[in-house]
Parts: structure tokens; sequence; C-alpha cells
């Protein structure tokens, strides 16, 4: 039974997204919890894009502290597969730590914001040039490194 909802996942997914984008589902909160459930069965079942959009949603608008815990709990495990914006996010929260269940922590922080910059997230790459302009997140100022990731910023 595993093995077949991690196979529906990916289109539950895309079915699920479709639904959550439409002007439909924004007016009704029956809607919206069915399609919360939906996301959250393709995350339960390893689906990467919806670790990281279900986390991003429980993470910053959930209610109550649990559900922002496991919206991070989410998200970090997109950020582990891979996911960009949730290793940017991931950046975000290890640096400030986020009550008890993410405590500070300067190395963490500067792993996930370099994973995402090497796949060319752009504010994990204008993150990191800060860092090593200023000296931040435990790192010594390093204008090398500063230029290297400056010089991999898009231009606006």
């Amino acid at each position: 039974m595993r093995f077949i909802s991690r196979l529906l996942a990916p289109l539950v997914f895309v079915v699920a997204y479709a639904l959550f984008r439409s002007s439909m589902q924004q007016k009704s909160l029956k809607k919206h919890n069915f399609v919360m459930k939906l996301f959250r069965f393709c995350a339960d079942n390893g689906h990467k894009k919806a670790l990281s959009v279900y986390g991003h949603l429980l993470h910053f608008k959930g209610d109550g502290i649990q559900n922002r815990i496991q919206g991070g709990i989410y998200l970090q495990q997109a950020a582990e597969k891979g996911d960009e914006k949730a290793q940017y996010q991931m950046g975000r929260i290890f640096e400030n730590g986020y009550e008890h269940y993410f405590q500070p922590n300067a190395e963490k922080s500067l792993s996930f914001y370099t994973k995402a910059a090497e796949q060319g997230h752009q504010l994990a790459i204008k993150r990191l040039v800060d860092t090593y302009a200023q000296g931040e997140l435990e790192q010594v100022a390093d204008s090398l490194k500063a230029d290297y990731w400056r010089a991999k910023q898009s231009p606006l």
C-alpha cells in the first residue's frame, strides 16, 4: 500500500497544486482543508515539492506553534531532498532559531544557504555575499568568497 501511495503522490500533488492556485478553493474553508489534506498526503509520502509547499504553508501561515514547528520539519525534509527554496528557508530558520525545536546554529544555517546558492537561489547568494563580506554566521570576513558569490548574483 505504501508503494502505491508513493506512486500516486506526484499525481495527487499536481491536482492539489492546481486546486490551491484556483480561485475556487479560496472561497471555501472546506475546500481549503481538503487541499491541505492532499498536500499532507503527498508530503507524508516523500514528494519533495509537496514537502516544500506544505512546509511553507504550515510554517509561515499555520495556526499555532505546533503547526509552525511541523512546517519547519517538512521544510527540513524538503531541504535535505534538495529543494532550493526550502534550503534557503532552513538557512533562515537555523540562523535565527525558532521556538525550542530549531536552535540557532550558524554551521547548519551556512550549509543550507550554500546548498541553495549553489542551485542559483538569489536570496541565498545575497546572504552569502553579506556573510562573507561582513564576517557573519561565525565566518571570518573573506573578500574572495564574497566576490565569488557576488559574481553569481543575477543583475536586477
